[in-house]
């Protein structure tokens, strides 16, 4: 039998799509929050819920490593694309891809893992910004204690 004994990481068993509007930590759009689900600080990779409610722009931006997205419910789409994401679509995008991120009509919750960086940009390509774990960890700290929660409860997405 396997035995990790005193190394051993605990689970994180969370309620993903939460009704507790304190767990959802705004994005730098209106309308759209980001739902905590896991910070691993090892590898460079966060999960989140994405949720929009609102039609047109959210993002231009782009990722140097693989992202992988699941619908739960609503639609989206890329700008650059022909395609639209519906709830039960699994989306990868590439290490490299530029995308501007638009949100449909109706609200959008899609669970996104993203590994590494993402690279916010202009409307020319220019790099404007990023978020990482770090800065996405500082910014859901900061959120959870503005609303109540404390800093310190986004410990239990750390891994």
């Amino acid at each position: 039998m396997f035995e990790t004994g005193a190394w051993r990481i605990d689970e994180i068993v969370e309620e993903a799509v939460s009704g507790d509007e304190r767990l959802w930590v705004p994005a730098s759009q209106p309308d759209v929050w980001l739902r905590p689900l896991l910070f691993d600080t090892v590898q460079g990779m966060w999960v989140n819920i994405t949720r929009i409610r609102k039609v047109g722009f959210v993002s231009r931006h782009a990722h140097p490593a693989p992202v992988h997205g699941y619908v739960i419910k609503g639609s989206w789409h890329y700008a650059e694309r022909d395609w639209v994401a519906t709830a039960g679509t699994y989306v990868y995008e590439p290490p490299g891809d530029v995308h501007t991120l638009m949100g449909d009509e109706g609200e959008s919750l899609t669970l996104f893992q993203i590994n590494g960086t993402l690279v916010e940009m202009d409307e020319n390509g220019k790099p404007t910004g990023y978020g990482d774990v770090f800065t996405r960890l500082e910014r859901t700290a900061a959120h959870f204690e503005k609303v109540g929660l404390g800093a310190d409860y986004v410990r239990r997405f750390v891994r």
